[in-house]
């Protein structure tokens, strides 16, 4: 009996024709290169023109030339890959820009007497002054707001995922959703309407009422979510045991989430800390340093740089004063979200293997 010679397997000879991986940074720079050569031509002197005459050019090179090269369906696959990026940098040029023109601006008045002293008697269109006063109020305003928003947030989110049912869990799912898309001047000023019916004067307190009102549905939804993502097999090894369910949400559930709850919160403060319409419905502004939240109007950052540039007069100092007061709202935000970030990290559940 005979046995057949079987040929060695060689490489497979099926690939089709691939661009190199260099390909779509040589398309990436012709397409600059034409549309600033467009642009020149046609007389457009604004660099965003130029820029999305750049995304469409790239846009139909990649498709046209992945076309030829590898085939339609791969065309297809590298024009999605295409739109990703383009969105992507459509997305972080404005946030570039804004970051740089904040930067730039802001660190010409930006030093430590601009963050340890008030206005005073200091005229908005006068050199001089600081925020002190601004930082201080924005403090106190945002940390009562979180004080009274994040647990009942964080409870109603308990309450909706673990043992809501019924009629009541509906009503709240949609108020929190009403909620969820007011104004925020609304807030303001239902808190306003009672401040009236007391005979109330305007107060750090009261502002910080309304922001709590505009924070707690962004904690609520931001929560259930995270609860949502705890796999109900934990619990119910947990209940297994004997635990009781109370016991086993506040040892098992909320450690296995509060990474994700606490960057809610924090998105949450984030969002609150920036708006302008309530504190200047309730609390009205203050130049000098006021420290009792419940007695007397406040200033804060937001409010401060709505005030310097709208009572700036064309004058160059009230606006340098707003750009600084703008980067250091920018960074308190920033910090904010990297102590989300370390906090989240820290109580992460550990993993082995």
């Amino acid at each position: 009996m005979s046995t057949a010679t079987i040929a060695p397997k060689g490489p497979s000879t099926l690939r089709g024709a691939r661009l190199p991986k260099w390909a779509p940074y040589a398309i990436a720079a012709g397409s600059v290169a034409v549309a600033i050569g467009i642009g020149l031509a046609g007389g457009l002197h604004s660099r965003v023109q130029w820029g999305l005459i750049a995304a469409l050019l790239y846009l139909f090179g990649t498709y046209g030339i992945a076309t030829a090269v590898e085939g339609k369906r791969q065309a297809k696959d590298r024009i999605a890959t295409s739109f990703v990026w383009v969105a992507f940098l459509l997305a972080v040029v404005p946030l570039a820009s804004l970051i740089w023109s904040t930067v730039t601006r802001g660190v010409k008045v930006l030093d430590i007497y601009f963050l340890t002293h008030s206005m005073g008697v200091v005229a908005d269109t006068e050199p001089g002054g600081g925020i002190y006063h601004a930082i201080l109020g924005t403090l106190e305003q945002v940390g009562l707001a979180t004080v009274i928003a994040a647990p009942i947030g964080v409870l109603t989110a308990i309450y909706l995922v673990e043992y809501g049912r019924g009629n009541l869990s509906k009503a709240i799912t949609f108020f929190v959703d009403v909620m969820t898309g007011i104004p925020s001047i609304v807030a303001g000023l239902f808190i306003l309407s009672l401040m009236l019916m007391f005979d109330m004067q305007p107060f750090g307190f009261a502002g910080s009422l309304a922001l709590a009102i505009l924070m707690m549905p962004v904690v609520v939804r931001s929560t259930e979510e995270m609860l949502k993502l705890v796999p109900n097999e934990l619990r119910e090894a947990s209940l297994a045991l004997g635990i009781p369910k109370w016991r086993t949400i506040l040892k098992v559930v909320l450690p296995t989430s509060i990474g994700g709850i606490t960057t809610g919160i924090m998105l949450s403060i984030a969002r609150i800390t920036g708006e302008t319409a309530p504190v200047l419905l309730l609390v009205w502004g203050n130049a000098f340093i006021n420290a009792n939240p419940f007695e007397g109007a406040q200033a804060s950052l937001p409010l401060y740089i709505y005030q310097q540039y709208a009572n700036s007069a064309g004058s160059g100092a009230a606006y340098d004063r707003a750009w600084a007061a703008s980067l250091t709202l920018i960074a308190f935000v920033m910090l904010l979200n990297l102590v989300a970030r370390g906090i989240a990290r820290w109580k992460a559940p550990k993993t082995g293997r």
